[in-house]
């Protein structure tokens, strides 16, 4: 079996084990802390080498907290991965975190699968958080409401990509497959030429004009 499908087969059967019985002391190393609540040195605007003011770290968040803040960006490019963090979002608010995000583009939804992240009480966009806005959508709710603090667990490899909310599935895909490709041609994004296309890029977290807290951001790679 090739080396690069067993890396896969490994890194998704890890991550059914430690979904179903948590997370041991001993593989903790793995993980890459984006944001720990002291700086914001993992990231920088979409098209730019600093950060604005607008994003700013309160009670170990950092958060989304004055007009044209902008979105952001991993410094780093990820592949295959994992991504945890918490999100809280404010009444009626509205935000993203973005994957596999390229800099070819105006900005960083035209090329990075978006997952959603708002308040679903507010009832201003058919979209629900958690979410992979307007190809993939969930049976259930998990979401907690808005001002509190909800948990999103993302896996993208290339044989699954799976959605968690506050320890729910939602749902699973294989980014590139027909039927990806198909929900891409039927979406707004078809527009956008190699939108999704990339196996590798940023993550980004969305500046949609609210304000939105994000905090224990850490990553782990899958080579």
């Amino acid at each position: 079996m090739p080396v690069v499908r067993l890396t896969c087969l490994f890194a998704l059967a890890y991550f059914s084990f430690t979904t179903a019985f948590g997370e041991s002391t001993a593989t903790k190393s793995g993980w890459t802390v984006l944001f720990d609540g002291a700086n914001t040195d993992a990231f920088r605007n979409y098209q730019s080498d600093t950060i604005s003011s607008g994003w700013k770290i309160q009670d170990d968040a950092l958060v989304r907290a004055e007009k044209g803040a902008g979105d952001i960006i991993t410094k780093e490019k990820f592949g295959a991965f994992e991504l945890e963090l918490e999100y809280k979002i404010s009444p009626e608010g509205n935000s993203g975190v973005m994957f596999h995000v390229t800099e070819d583009n105006p900005k960083p939804w035209q090329s990075g699968p978006e997952i959603q992240v708002q308040d679903n009480t507010a009832g201003h966009d058919p979209q629900k958080a958690g979410w992979l806005y307007q190809l993939y959508k969930a049976d259930v709710d998990a979401t907690k409401p808005a001002g509190q603090w909800n948990k999103l667990r993302i896996l993208i490899t290339p044989e699954k990509c799976a959605h968690y909310v506050n320890g729910v599935k939602y749902f699973e895909y294989v980014k590139g497959s027909d039927d990806w490709d198909q929900r891409v041609a039927k979406s707004k994004f078809s527009k956008f030429e190699g939108f999704g296309e990339a196996t590798s890029g940023h993550i980004a977290l969305q500046d949609h004009g609210d304000e939105v807290a994000y905090r224990n951001i850490r990553v782990r790679k899958f080579d």
